[in-house]
């Protein structure tokens, strides 16, 4: 995948008015930009079901996905560490159930290990243009407020500042026995997400939260990015 099809990607859902991509046409685009995301499948049919955990292997995480879904665990969309065929179809009918009318079907995912969450994302300024964010993740991007903010485009030293400049810094070193964390990746990924806003326009936010740092390298596990 290369960045046309990123932007294609882009283009078509603008054609079809929507304000958003689903969370697997979010991760495409970041994917198409070199970003590391999760081994998934989008099933919109029961039938493709085996195929599809047979592919990614237990155990799994199965999500509702579509465009019009942003908070999907509040909704009850997300079963994780599903170990079996039988608990696979059990989940996908009921989340198929809750999303069949949005349009949307459900994704079957890697589960990813790892106890550190991070947070990337873009917003657009009005007038500083596209900014890149960086900071703790999960459930504590919200509580802590523990983030770092750049202009687009970045240069690594800028990406490697932002991860110094978090409270929660040390994080990303050797603590508790984890490895510490690939920062070169890291660095990468940020300026992949600012590369991405400077290219497209009717790119107007991207959050990727969490990004999960699975030995040492991040992983993004669910993205959204919105459009204008």
């Amino acid at each position: 995948m290369n960045q046309q099809t990123a932007a294609q990607i882009v283009d078509r859902a603008r054609r079809e008015g929507r304000s958003a991509l689903s969370e697997y046409e979010s991760k495409q685009v970041l994917a198409a930009y070199g970003i590391p995301v999760t081994r998934e499948i989008l099933v919109e049919d029961s039938g493709e079901l085996d195929k599809a955990t047979g592919e990614i292997g237990f155990p799994l995480v199965m999500k509702g996905c579509s465009p019009e879904l942003a908070h999907k665990t509040e909704k009850n969309l997300v079963r994780v560490d599903l170990r079996s065929r039988e608990e696979a179809a059990r989940a996908f009918e009921e989340i198929r159930g809750q999303v069949s009318g949005a349009g949307g079907g459900v994704l079957v995912q890697e589960m990813v290990s790892g106890r550190r969450e991070l947070v990337a994302g873009m917003t657009r300024d009005p007038q500083f243009g596209p900014c890149v964010m960086f900071g703790l993740g999960g459930i504590f991007t919200e509580i802590l407020e523990d983030i770092a903010f750049r202009k687009a485009p970045l240069e690594k030293t800028d990406a490697l500042a932002m991860m110094r400049e978090i409270k929660g810094h040390r994080i990303l070193g050797g603590v508790r026995g984890m490895e510490a964390a690939d920062t070169d990746m890291l660095a990468d990924l940020l300026i992949q997400v600012g590369q991405i806003g400077t290219d497209m326009d009717a790119v107007t936010e991207i959050d990727i939260n969490p990004v999960i740092i699975c030995g040492s390298r991040p992983r993004a596990v669910d993205a959204l990015i919105a459009l204008g």
